[in-house]
């Protein structure tokens, strides 16, 4: 109840942020794949399609990493995201468990608004509520492809938000790998990386194929990504949670950058202080 009182606008923020990817998704991919779309009637490729939805989504995903809630919840949107960073010790255990509820309850509700908006066209078997499914080379094929885009989105986000010099792009890097993945890996295993984003669309498409899939390959993947990271840089280089720390939002994560604050401040002061 105390992390609840103290930390609620950073649930709600996490729900609303993944709540608010999964209608742009929706309405993305209905104006592109839908028969009668004009749109999806003077572009025949099926690839330039995809890109057109990936260009569109990562667009998203950086405006949300970069939105004053974004900065502030730090912008998860994944409960395999938000494991990883609770296995890697950065998160507080009420938070990761408030963080993945609130992501499964959003994500949800995101695709029912954007149903109610599009009504029958989202039913539609191009769209079918961009549910996450393995492609034509089976589930195997679908398991290994969440599993190297999970684990690579991971690395990337480790690699670049600890680096001094590159941290405040990592929600740009998040958002050309989500694009090139939605690209190239979608017609494997639909390029879901989160199995909240794939639980939404399962519930009212009433699709199941494969979901076991789509809960293990991501977090097997990212957990794997993490484990590579501290075996070469140490557990102690993962700074944060946050995709983008440099801001002056509140952060609620165990954060090294607070601490480095602190210190670095602590050591002014004592400097300043006259020598006995």
């Amino acid at each position: 109840m105390n992390a609840l009182r103290q930390h609620w606008p950073e649930y709600l923020m996490e729900a609303a942020g993944l709540g608010l990817f999964m209608v742009l998704a929706a309405m993305f991919t209905t104006l592109v794949e839908l028969p009668a779309s004009p749109l999806r009637q003077a572009i025949a490729d099926p690839f330039l399609r995809r890109f057109l939805i990936g260009v569109a989504m990562g667009l998203t995903a950086i405006a949300i990493v970069y939105s004053p809630w974004g900065k502030q919840s730090g912008a998860h949107l994944n409960p395999a995201f938000t494991f990883t960073f609770f296995r890697l010790g950065k998160v507080k255990p009420w938070d990761a468990f408030f963080y993945i509820l609130a992501q499964f309850v959003g994500g949800l509700m995101g695709l029912v608004l954007a149903a109610w908006v599009l009504r029958d066209a989202i039913a539609n078997s191009s769209v079918n509520y961009i549910v996450t499914i393995p492609g034509s080379g089976g589930i195997w094929v679908a398991f290994c492809a969440e599993f190297l885009i999970s684990c690579g989105l991971m690395l990337m986000v480790l690699f670049v938000s600890n680096s001094q010099n590159l941290g405040r792009y990592t929600g740009l890097f998040a958002g050309v790998l989500i694009a090139t993945y939605i690209t190239f890996e979608a017609p494997l295993s639909g390029m879901s990386m989160n199995p909240a984003r794939t639980l939404a669309s399962a519930i009212p498409a009433q699709v199941a194929t494969g979901i076991w899939i789509y809960f293990t390959a991501p977090l097997l993947g990212m957990l794997v990504a993490a484990e590579i990271y501290v075996r070469l840089k140490g557990k102690k280089a993962v700074k944060c949670a946050k995709l983008h720390h440099h801001n002056n939002k509140r952060c609620i994560f165990r954060c090294g950058y607070r601490k480095q604050a602190i210190d670095n401040r602590q050591w002014e002061l004592s400097d300043k202080l006259p020598s006995p």
